[in-house]
């Protein structure tokens, strides 16, 4: 479908109009279910990404878009499930391997996280947000030097991820440098981090030290 739309329900409408005279077509439904996603309706989204591999089990974007919203409710196993499936159907396809790393990271298997992302980042170096997960994994695994290469590696990519600039800044205060480690905190905070208060006294206290 090419034309462009200015009203997305006037896009649903026609999408749900090609459905009618196809039912069986996994991408309709599958865009159907984006669009949704787009107006927060995620129930009917899950329904038309369900649909979607009812009719084409290979589609491998909707197992994607299924654990999305099994993550957004809390369910880290039905993510991992639907991720895996994902891989299975297409193993270079990084964006599973690296939501599959994320829940290795949420349960505290740092070493299945590690393994999953670089994966990712195999099958695409520029992977940002797998790069930035991959540094949480480095520092949780006690490798701050390798955590923060990692984290400089996506700010020359993306100089506004506030998330990058928080792991740079615990690195860095691991390392030793608490006068880098507060700038790198003040521009996670810059950037939409939410850096926790915990932090920010730890930082505060160890600069009083110095």
């Amino acid at each position: 479908m090419k034309q462009r739309y200015d009203d997305i329900n006037e896009y649903i409408a026609d999408l749900q109009a090609e459905i009618a005279q196809d039912p069986k077509c996994a991408i309709h439904h599958y865009n159907l279910g984006v669009a949704m996603l787009s107006l927060g309706d995620y129930d009917e989204a899950e329904n038309c990404f369900l649909e979607s591999i009812r009719q084409s089990a290979h589609m491998a974007e909707a197992y994607v878009q299924l654990g999305g919203l099994c993550l957004r409710r809390g369910d880290l196993d039905g993510c991992y499930q639907y991720n895996k499936e994902a891989s299975q159907l297409r193993a270079k396809y990084p964006i599973p391997w690296a939501n599959m790393g994320f829940v290795h990271l949420q349960r505290g298997e740092v070493d299945e996280a590690i393994t999953a992302l670089h994966k990712a980042l195999t099958w695409d170096p520029r992977y940002v947000q797998a790069r930035a997960t991959f540094a949480s994994a480095l520092y949780m695994k006690g490798e701050y030097e390798k955590s923060a290469e990692m984290s400089r590696m996506v700010l020359k990519e993306q100089p506004a991820f506030g998330p990058a600039w928080n792991n740079l800044s615990l690195a860095m205060f691991e390392l030793g440098d608490v006068q880098k480690a507060k700038e790198y905190a003040e521009k996670a905070y810059e950037f939409g981090y939410d850096v926790s208060d915990e932090y920010w006294k730890e930082l505060k206290e160890a600069a009083q030290k110095a």
